[in-house]
């Protein structure tokens, strides 16, 4: 038995274009980091649970010269039970001035619990709609990262928020529940016209854009946004901002994708943005329509490196193409179904993550696609611990929630591996059941909900596949014992060991790329379900080269690979190959044969072809038919037949 030396299968395509992505996911992962950074020890206040909202209408007063925001804001709700009180929240440094309910003032107090209780003229009971209207005032205090910012760029002033995930009430009266979406909202927006310089202020929020009013130097914008939206998805902008829209076909039904840039970077943006518009009909073809297709999509230029996916309208620091497919992917996964918990926020994260991939498959071709894909598997193999889904413990440290490691770079590479293990048809298939599933179209999904969907769209048990991968830890580091034992078989045996012990094997569709003498392939996806497992496979040539997951589709490393010939069982063989053969036809002799003379016949004896010894025919010049190659050798004449096409 002759052996080769057995090799390793190292990753190391690594280029400046895959080191640009890395950069900007860490630049968008640390920006979300930092929104959730101040409120994480936040719950949703008990003291507002009893009632559904249905309904806001933010009137607000901003210059984006002082840090100041006044307004009313109206809101609907429906009584869950019997109320005599409703609790808002509400940062205790801002002033309410008064509280109207159908034209008559009501009593209210405000605590240091961040709450504005107000009390109610009657009881309202369950089931029963009413409203009532919030004016107040005041300096919204920044968290440092966003809620509310009065900053400038290049000089001119701006304001913008960002509320992830409990920054609202810093700014204005909400209730911050992320499983309570607002039915719908109608923002108005009333700042100055111009700025110091006289330049035009743009004001940007959810939605789409109605109307603007003037009223002597100030000026009202109103938004309209007519989908479900958790309070911190709500967002405003104010500047000097200029404008421009690229239009979505979207099948005959056209929508807008409106950006707003600083002047001071127009030009660049103007050359970068365009790509949405391609990136947005990728999406669309392969999940579903846009889901605020009937308002718009847009970006406003904001004070981070990073962004924020508000619903309609991502706040943007810079105009990437790996930011911008981020962004826009949450529009449908962590906006449309916004994940139910802290622990599935791989459904908003690695989803994200994800489709930023699809697009450089789309986009740059599958060499860019497995360089991604090599290089997320290098940064989850990086530690030999660590599960997508969160414990209770997990969801206390904002840098394991936002773990660039797992839930962004393991959550997507436990989507693409789902993905080869339905298949395409199975994988999209699923996605779109999940995103108009009644349930959590445009509401909420924890994990399980999200599996439960997968399974019963597949027809398929992925208790463990999801055990392995989402809920236990690290991954497996594969050693492929391939013999080949004659120039129709060969015997891959596929043994594994754990990073971790919380998984005792990792069950896997494993591929496997065989290349020929001559440069022949073959791929093969082994489904390995146990441990030493051992696949007879067929195959039609000599063996050169075993390469494992040539195309980056599974988390492992430290692999090694080794190939073994079974030398008697060749020796004794003579081979002619391939049959049928187009154009050049193979000859390997064992050792001890001794060929004189190769003569080629065809089927009606004719004499085609006569040469010393060769291992290589050129059969172009020979018609179609059953070919006999004789060979004069020193144990007799050997008689082959081979078909030519």
């Amino acid at each position: 038995m002759r052996t080769f030396l057995p090799y390793l299968f190292f990753v190391l395509s690594i280029t400046a274009f895959g080191q640009d992505f890395n950069e900007t996911l860490n630049t968008i992962r640390e920006a979300e980091a930092k929104a959730a950074l101040n409120q994480m020890f936040y719950r949703a206040n008990l003291n507002t649970g009893n009632y559904d909202l249905k309904y806001h209408r933010l009137e607000l007063n901003v210059d984006p010269s002082v840090s100041f925001i006044s307004g009313d804001v109206t809101t609907y709700f429906e009584a869950k039970e019997a109320l005599t009180e409703i609790t808002f929240d509400l940062a205790d440094n801002m002033t309410v001035s008064q509280v109207l309910h159908n034209g008559n003032t009501l009593s209210y107090t405000q605590n240091s619990d961040d709450e504005l209780i107000i009390t109610l003229p009657a009881v309202q009971n369950a089931g029963v709609l009413d409203s009532l209207t919030i004016s107040y005032s005041g300096n919204p205090i920044s968290s440092g990262f966003g809620s509310f910012e009065q900053t400038t760029h290049n000089g001119d002033p701006i304001i913008w928020t960002l509320s992830e995930p409990y920054g609202a009430k810093g700014w204005w009266p909400c209730k911050q529940d992320l499983i309570d979406k607002i039915d719908s909202v109608d923002v108005y927006l009333t700042t100055p016209q111009f700025n110091p310089s006289n330049e035009a202020y743009v004001a940007v929020s959810n939605g789409l854009e109605i109307s603007q009013t003037t009223n002597g130097s100030d000026k009202t914008t109103l938004y309209k946004h007519r989908h479900p939206i958790p309070a911190y998805l709500i967002a405003i902008a104010v500047t000097n901002y200029e404008v421009y829209s690229h239009t979505v076909s979207n099948n005959g039904n056209p929508f807008d994708i409106v950006n707003y840039v600083f002047p001071e970077n127009l030009a660049s943006a103007q050359a970068s943005t365009p790509v949405t518009v391609d990136i947005m009909n990728i999406f669309s073809d392969l999940f579903e329509e846009y889901p605020f297709a009937d308002e718009k999509y847009g970006h406003a230029q904001f004070g981070w490196g990073g962004g924020m996916e508000h619903t309609t309208v991502s706040f943007m620091g810079n105009f990437s193409r790996n930011l911008i497919a981020h962004e826009l992917a949450h529009q449908w996964f962590g906006n449309k179904i916004t994940c139910g918990s802290w622990k599935d926020i791989w459904l908003n994260e690695g989803f994200a993550t994800y489709l930023s991939g699809i697009i450089i498959d789309e986009l740059d071709g599958n060499d860019a696609f497995r360089t991604w894909k090599q290089q997320r598997t290098n940064s989850i193999t990086s530690a030999p611990d660590g599960a997508v889904y969160l414990s209770d413990t997990d969801t206390l440290t904002v840098g394991r929630i936002f773990s660039g490691r797992l839930s962004y770079n393991k959550g997507a590479m436990v989507l693409h591996m789902l993905r080869k293990k339905l298949g395409d048809t199975e994988f999209f298939g699923g996605l779109q059941t999940y995103l108009v599933d009644e349930d959590h179209a445009y509401d909420y999904a924890k994990t399980a909900d999200f599996i439960n969907i997968i399974e019963t769209t597949s027809g398929q048990d992925l208790t463990e596949f999801f055990s392995d991968w989402l809920y236990n830890e690290g991954y497996p580091s594969y050693t492929i014992n391939c013999t080949q034992q004659s120039t129709t078989e060969i015997d891959i045996e596929i043994s594994q060991t754990q990073s971790h012990a919380s998984v005792s094997f990792f069950e896997a569709p494993v591929p496997i790329r065989l290349i020929g003498t001559e440069g022949e392939t073959l791929d093969l996806v082994l489904d390995n379900t146990i441990n030493n497992q051992v696949f007879n496979e067929s195959v039609n040539f000599i063996v050169d080269t075993v390469i494992f997951d040539p195309e980056a589709d599974l988390i492992s490393r430290n692999n090694t690979v080794s190939l073994s010939i079974n030398e008697e069982a060749f020796n004794n063989k003579l081979l002619i190959y391939p049959s049928p053969v187009s154009e050049t036809l193979n000859i390997k002799k064992p050792d001890f044969l001794q060929v004189e003379e190769v003569r080629v016949y065809n089927a009606l004896g004719q004499l085609l072809y006569n040469s010393e010894w060769t291992s290589i025919i050129d059969t172009t010049p020979f018609s179609t038919g059953l070919l006999f190659v004789q060979l004069q050798t020193n144990e007799g004449i050997i008689n082959k037949s081979v078909l030519k096409n």
